[in-house]
Parts: structure tokens; sequence; C-alpha cells
């Protein structure tokens, strides 16, 4: 198999008024293409962070972040842009999006910026992924006069319209009910099975069960199992 994404000894630390803290102390990975892979740990553990420095959307404190056989660690920041516009799809946690734009145009910026195809073929796919999640109806309506549970479906949506060759989703099912988390569950198996690497940290232990071909444990910025 062919490592999409690889860290070696990988160490975050980020300075809290006088005290160092080190939110990662060695993570050694390896995801190769067409995985399904979980991360979980306890609040604090460094998932987050984790996932961050695999997206490129930071840099480490030392250590090497691999995508695609690529270093992001000792890229520029322009490179590192690159790199996320055209292999990556991020669902963040804090959902992201932009407040004065409409659920529609945050789709569609995401989609112009990454580059992602406008042909009929991709319109439908979009249109499947709306369905899905059941968010057709709130398409013109701005972050504020969504719930939780609907900026996070936005979110998806938008990460996945791009149709990236690797998913990272930091806790994608956080904010919705049981129904609604299985859809998403589905929704990311599906996308799997079609050939997408997907990365998820969650506490989601029904996510876990069903799909996750293999779970990272942390526990203090370490891999414990």
């Amino acid at each position: 198999m062919t490592a999409v994404l690889e860290t070696f000894d990988l160490k975050k630390t980020y300075r809290v008024g006088k005290i160092d803290v080190e939110a990662l102390r060695g993570v050694s990975i390896r995801v190769d293409a067409g995985e399904f892979v979980a991360i979980m740990g306890p609040s604090g553990c460094g998932k987050s962070t984790l996932m961050h420095l695999l997206g490129a959307m930071t840099r480490p404190t030392s250590g090497q972040v691999l995508i695609e056989g690529q270093d992001t660690a000792n890229m520029s920041d322009s490179a590192r842009t690159e790199i996320r516009r055209k292999k990556l799809g991020f669902v963040f946690q804090k959902f992201n999006l932009l407040p004065a734009l409409t659920a529609r145009q945050n789709i569609n910026v995401a989609r112009k910026i990454f580059g992602a195809p406008r042909t009929p073929e991709a319109d439908a796919h979009l249109a499947s992924i709306l369905s899905l999640l059941q968010i057709e109806d709130k398409l013109d309506r701005k972050p504020s006069e969504l719930s939780g549970g609907e900026q996070q479906r936005v979110a998806i949506a938008r990460a996945l319209a791009k149709e990236p060759s690797i998913l990272l989703a930091d806790e994608p099912t956080g904010n919705l009910d049981p129904e609604r988390a299985m859809d998403i569950i589905n929704l990311f198996n599906d996308i799997n099975a079609k050939g997408t690497t997907v990365i998820v940290a969650t506490h989601d232990r029904a996510l876990i069960d069903k799909f996750s071909k293999r779970t990272i444990y942390l526990e203090k910025g370490k891999i414990v199992n």
C-alpha cells in the first residue's frame, strides 16, 4: 500500500503565559491510501492538534508531516496552501463558516478556491450530498441563522464538495443527533469505499465500531495503542 500521510516523531508545544504546554510528544503514524482511520482519546489529549498538523494548517515544533511524500513541516506557507487546495478536505470542529455569507455561498466559495470541478457530474455529486445532509432548504441562510447541527452539516458539505483525495474530520458528529450522525457516518463510508482516505478525530463510538478499520488512541500527546 502507498502511504498518503505519515508523521515522524511529531511534537507540538504551545506557550501559554510563562508555561510550555506539550500538545504532542513524539507521534509517529502512517495512513495508507484508502484507509478509514479514527483518532480517539480524552479531551486535551492532542487530537485536534494532530488533525491540524496532518492538514498542513500549522507547523510542528519538531518532527515531520508527509503528505504523499512531501514534507509540509518545511514548506512555505504558499506551498502548504497549495497542498490543502489540491489534496485535502477539512471538517473543522468549530465549523469555520464565513459569517457574512449564506450556506450556499460558503460552499461555492470553497469550490472555487479549491478548484473543484463545475461539471454536471460534480453538481449532481454535490446535490446528492446536500440531499443526504437534508440542508437543501437551508442554503440561503447565514451561519447565524442556522443551528449548530445545521452549521456542522454545511461544513461537511463544503469539505466534500471539492471531492478531496484525503478527508480530515474533527468531531464531525459532535453537534448532531443520533439519526443525523448515522447519516454522516454512512456518507463517510460511501466516499471511503470510492477511494477517499478518511481520518476522523471523534468520541463517537458508533462511528468507530461501524466503519473505522483502524483506531489510534492518544493520551497526553502520545500514542498509547
